[in-house]
């Protein structure tokens, strides 16, 4: 990570940042995350509307929210991926944080609130699913059905380098919800890509995984669905 040197407005957003998420703490809340999974350091269980809202009192500072994610509250990373500015996050940044991932939560936040804006996010997404991580195969999933869904000015060929990353993936249990909603994403696009999503689909059910197979299954049905068909004549 580069070094940036502190500056009192920084660290004065820093300090009421901190004041405003205890003033918004739910111990019920924070206790029903912990036994769902979603394990944090410390989580004040503030609700993502309520740190939504917070983030919202603020313009984008890069410093204030390397600070906050330095805290490691659940929070307060979650305000760092909404606060953020996106022209200087880094490559460096972007692997640091998302390798110290601690559950899907965070990682889902920080790719829709910041990694898909970054201008590395095909790059990274794609050098994540080819990662070692469960976290970081997630994150790198989750980043690509992003930029399906809002990248807009993308070209079709752009995804293309991850149809080959992806029936790897497909064998792996807990990537199925995720590799479902990405590829259903990345199959709407277009005509061209729900082509290529369905040939996908037909590989994974040739796959001696079973979890592989369920998928492509499943995938395939709403692929080539009536609706689906439909909405890309549109």
């Amino acid at each position: 990570m580069d070094f940036i040197l502190d500056n009192n407005e920084s660290e004065q957003k820093y300090q009421a940042l901190l004041k405003a998420i205890k003033l918004r703490k739910s111990g019920e809340v924070a206790d029903s995350m912990n036994q769902k999974g979603f394990n944090y350091k410390l989580n004040w269980g503030v609700s993502i509307l309520d740190l939504r809202d917070l983030a919202k009192q603020y313009t984008p500072d890069h410093l204030l929210a390397l600070k906050l994610w330095n805290k490691q509250w659940r929070e307060t990373m979650i305000l760092a991926t909404l606060l953020d500015d996106p022209k200087e996050v880094t490559e460096e940044q972007m692997d640091f944080w998302t390798k110290s991932f601690e559950n899907t939560e965070i990682a889902e936040q920080a790719s829709t609130n910041l990694w898909v804006k970054s201008k590395f996010a095909f790059v990274k997404a794609l050098e994540w699913c080819r990662g070692k991580k469960h976290i970081v195969h997630f994150t790198g999933i989750h980043l690509l059905g992003r930029l399906a869904i809002t990248d807009k000015s993308a070209i079709d060929e752009m995804f293309e380098p991850f149809f080959e990353e992806l029936p790897t993936l497909a064998k792996d249990k807990k990537l199925f919800t995720p590799l479902y909603r990405t590829i259903i994403a990345l199959g709407t696009r277009s005509k061209l890509l729900n082509e290529q999503c369905c040939e996908l689909s037909k590989i994974f059910q040739l796959s001696e995984s079973e979890n592989a197979i369920q998928l492509g299954e499943q995938l395939y049905e709403e692929l080539t669905s009536e609706y689906v068909q439909e909405m890309l004549e549109d």
